[in-house]
């Protein structure tokens, strides 16, 4: 298997492959679904919403926050979660742009 090269890509490119790929499982889909029904949640919530062992759900988190799509607060012995705004905005920004320009593509 070869290397990506993502060298070879820009950083806007790089940043939407990265968020793509932290969205490409249904668990860390529920946990987004599940982070916007409640608004703001600690992780021992998610784990009684999934059908998943507690580090399975703590792997998941750990992606979608490395990624930025949530993010995180500490509080005691918890780490509260929610939607970062600001990946969200991007997405949209992005899939926005993919919807004008195929409006306006013929297709063959």
């Amino acid at each position: 298997m070869g290397a990506t090269k993502t060298e070879h890509f820009t950083d806007a490119q790089n940043k939407i492959a990265s968020i793509a790929k932290a969205l490409g499982h249904p668990a860390r889909i529920a946990i987004i679904e599940y982070l916007l029904k409640v608004n703001e949640c600690i992780c021992g919530d998610i784990v009684n919403e999934l059908p998943l062992a507690q580090p399975t759900v703590s792997q998941h988190l750990k992606e979608l926050k490395n990624a930025g799509i949530i993010k995180g607060n500490i509080t005691g012995n918890s780490i509260c979660y929610c939607i970062d705004e600001k990946t969200i905005a991007i997405l949209n920004t992005y899939f926005s742009n993919i919807i004008q320009n195929v409006s306006k593509q013929k297709c063959c």
